[in-house]
C-alpha cells in the first residue's frame, strides 16, 4: 500500500495497488492525488511530503525574484507531467520558507532536491530543460 500526500490538503492518503493512481483522489479533500502539476508547499508541509510519500519526491527551491527560477518553471511542470505519478515533484518559495532553505544548505537557487525516504538522494543547482530533470531525476533514483 503506498502512502501519497495530497497537493491540496497534505492529508496522507493510503493508494492500494490495484488502484491506477492517475485516477486516486483524496479521502479527505476529494481532489486528485496526480494533477502533472508541480505541489506549491509551505514551510509548515514540507517535511510530510518530503517524509510521508512512497514515492520519491523533487523540491524545486525558487523565489520570485530568481529570473532563472521563472525561465525553470514551465520545464519543471514538463517534467512533473511526465513523471507522475511515479515521482511527486513541489516548489518551495525560499522567500516563504527561509528555515526550510536555510535547513537544507540552499545556498544558490534554482536548485531541486531528490528526496527518497525522506532522505537527500541527489542536488542539483541552475536551470534545466525538462528533458535535463527527467534524466537526471531517473539516474538519481537508479542511484
Amino acid at each position: 500500500m503506498a502512502e501519497i500526500v495530497c497537493p491540496s490538503c497534505a492529508a496522507v492518503n493510503r493508494v492500494p495497488p490495484e488502484k491506477p493512481a492517475e485516477s486516486a483522489r483524496c479521502g479527505k479533500c476529494r481532489q486528485p492525488l496526480f494533477t502533472g502539476e508541480p505541489a506549491e508547499l509551505s514551510g509548515a508541509d514540507f517535511e510530510k511530503h518530503v517524509t510521508r510519500n512512497s514515492i520519491p519526491v523533487v523540491v524545486d527551491f525558487w523565489a520570485d525574484w530568481c529570473g532563472p527560477c521563472k525561465m525553470m518553471a514551465p520545464e519543471f511542470r514538463n517534467a512533473a507531467q511526465a513523471m507522475e505519478p511515479n515521482v511527486r515533484f513541489v516548489k518551495l518559495d525560499t522567500e516563504a520558507a527561509p528555515d526550510q532553505a536555510a535547513a537544507h544548505g540552499i545556498r544558490s537557487i534554482p536548485t531541486m532536491i531528490l528526496f527518497s525516504g525522506g532522505r537527500e538522494v541527489a542536488r542539483q543547482s541552475g536551470a534545466m530543460p525538462a528533458g535535463q530533470i527527467v534524466q537526471w531525476v531517473r539516474e538519481a533514483a537508479r542511484g
